[in-house]
């Protein structure tokens, strides 16, 4: 973190007053075994993630150190790259590099959480207004046992689903489109409703000689339990139980009940943000 202590020493060169510091913005890229937890976002007297994340950051900077995130998560889903902002001023990173951080922040976390990166970005960088599209991945075990490895992260399902069928139910999905059967009720009220799914793509892969069937959602933004529905109503038809053009139907009703079951939230990984 060479550069933010340049930074530093050219503020105080060019007579920057110390009571009125630029603040720096700092992203965390941060990976977590959802199933302690109840959901990302801070709740008095629960155990989240952004809860841990900014305790560990008032410990460092000795003051409250509010986050920002890329995208929610409910309660036992898990992430392989979520990101998350915060504002320092220059003072307080003096003797610290981003190794330092780095370390400091995974003794201090959770052992369910991992921050995989600290990195320094343009001031007033925000890790949810900044981001283009968020992908999410949900692992589905069709396998007559169980799996060993992957158990936490996939919804065991032993059974023969159509994949062929899912995908052609999905397409009615992408492009820009009123979500609100496909989001919690309760979350949805007043709340406008419409995203963009760029991409909806499911195909097999094997992870620890484990045999998944993955679905792969990538869009703008997303409601509450948004994905974890879309999954629920596909595999509603690649049990056969609907036709894929059902899912245009679910989409034109606006109503959370058309809907298929909600996919349980352990096989749900935040995958990615792209900015």
């Amino acid at each position: 973190m060479e550069n933010v202590q340049d930074q530093i020493q050219d503020m105080e060169q060019s007579g920057v007053q110390d009571e009125s510091p630029a603040l720096l913005t700092f992203a965390l890229q941060v990976a977590y075994h959802g199933a302690p937890f109840c959901g990302f976002a801070r709740q008095p007297g629960q155990l989240t993630v952004q809860g841990e994340l900014e305790k560990a950051l008032e410990l460092l900077f000795r003051r409250e150190v509010r986050t920002v995130c890329a995208g929610r998560t409910d309660a036992g889903v898990h992430a392989r790259g979520q990101w998350v902002t915060f504002d320092v001023e220059p003072d307080e990173l003096r003797g610290r590099t981003e190794r330092n951080l780095l370390k400091s922040l995974n003794a201090l976390t959770h052992e369910g959480v991992m921050v995989r990166a600290v990195e320094q970005r343009s001031a007033g960088f925000s890790a949810r207004f900044d981001a283009q599209s968020r992908e999410y991945h949900y692992h589905l075990c069709t396998e007559p046992t169980p799996p060993l490895f992957m158990g936490d992260f996939c919804w065991h399902l032993p059974y023969e689903l159509d994949v062929d069928a899912m995908r052609a139910g999905a397409t009615h999905l992408i492009g820009e489109h009123d979500f609100k059967s496909f989001c919690m009720a309760v979350s949805a009220v007043g709340k406008p409703t419409c995203r963009n799914v760029q991409e909806i793509s499911i195909y097999e892969e094997e992870v620890l000689g484990e045999k998944l069937l993955t679905i792969k959602v990538v869009g703008n933004a997303f409601l509450h339990s948004m994905v974890r529905t879309i999954v629920g109503t596909l595999v509603a038809v690649g049990r056969g139980q609907r036709t894929p053009d059902w899912v245009a139907d679910v989409l034109a009703a606006k109503d959370r009940s058309a809907a298929g079951e909600n996919a349980p939230a352990q096989g749900l990984v935040f995958w990615k943000v792209n900015y």
